[in-house]
């Protein structure tokens, strides 16, 4: 992963969503949970989206990401429209560009933190001895490279939060989206993942946004965008460099 340094004016868009809506149908009731959202996010940006339960976070989030699909307007990713791929295009798509942190690890209790790493790159060509060493890799950026063949269940929350940053990391993705990555973390460990992701962005010049109802995840981020019955206010609020 190649470093650099934080966000500047004039960088080039790294997300951008224009008029997006998503409805969802409940038997002959439709729902609106985004209605018209625009956002635009510079390449190596750290982006902390908030807003109450039910205000459409998560579901903007997952249309960044490629996990679901807009009912109108567009989502471009880096210059690609991928509301417009096939879901095999948009699969190897999501495969090269994002990194998923979640906030309850999904991590498979069956496999040690390097197995769990290294799954994302089973869909690559590289060879085993490549998809180790890479993944290894991984757990030293975070500094578990000595918990590589514990399973789950033998670590921390705070260690399986790592594990998962590292999953999130080892294809070297454009953009990082992370779903409440502290909310079932006590309050040290929340911080060190926090500072975790702060690194990534920082060092790593990684595009991160990140969904929040925590004020003091969110004052992390360079810029804080608030979510209300899926309409995005305005200006902000705005952090002026966050924590920085």
């Amino acid at each position: 992963m190649a470093s650099g340094q934080s966000a500047q004016p004039g960088a080039r868009i790294a997300v951008d969503v224009q008029q997006v809506r998503k409805v969802y149908q409940r038997d002959a009731q439709q729902i609106t949970v985004l209605d018209g959202i625009n956002l635009s996010v510079p390449e190596g940006e750290f982006l902390a989206l908030m807003g109450p339960s039910g205000s459409g976070k998560t579901t903007l989030l997952n249309l960044i990401a490629g996990i679901d699909r807009p009912t109108a307007g567009k989502v471009v990713i880096d210059g690609t429209d991928i509301s417009t791929l096939s879901e095999g295009a948009l699969a190897r798509w999501r495969s090269r560009n994002v990194g998923f942190i979640f906030q309850f690890y999904n991590l498979i209790p069956v496999l040690t933190a390097l197995g769990n790493v290294e799954l994302p790159l089973l869909l690559t060509r590289l060879s085993a001895r490549q998809r180790r060493d890479r993944a290894m890799t991984a757990l030293r950026v975070v500094g578990l490279e000595d918990r590589a063949h514990h399973y789950p269940r033998q670590l921390s929350g705070g260690q399986e939060q790592r594990v998962a940053i590292a999953r999130a990391i080892v294809t070297d993705p454009k953009i990082i989206v992370a779903d409440e990555p502290t909310g079932d973390l006590d309050h040290k460990s929340a911080e060190e993942i926090l500072a975790l992701i702060d690194t990534l962005n920082r060092e790593f010049q990684k595009t991160i946004i990140m969904v929040t109802h925590d004020p003091r995840a969110a004052s992390r981020a360079h810029t804080e965008r608030l979510l209300e019955k899926g309409i995005m206010a305005p200006y902000g609020p705005e952090v002026a460099g966050g924590a920085r």
